[in-house]
């Protein structure tokens, strides 16, 4: 049975079809958790919600093909 803290966790736009690279995010206001979808034994890597809008800002703007 979920409850409201629980984090919804959704798969990234970018992960791999293949089941492959499958990153996992969970955003609430105090913090953003990120999880690798194929194995959650273990804890996410919990940021600040500034920290992953900065980070989000970067990847953006990178080339993720090389």
């Amino acid at each position: 049975m979920s409850t409201i803290d629980e984090p919804h966790w959704f798969k990234s736009s970018y992960s791999g079809s293949e089941g492959d690279n499958c990153v996992e995010v969970a955003v609430r206001p105090e913090a953003v958790r990120i999880r690798d979808s194929k194995d959650k034994r273990f804890r996410p890597l919990v940021v600040t919600p500034t920290a992953w809008a900065a980070f989000t800002a970067l990847a953006a703007g990178s080339s993720l093909d090389g």
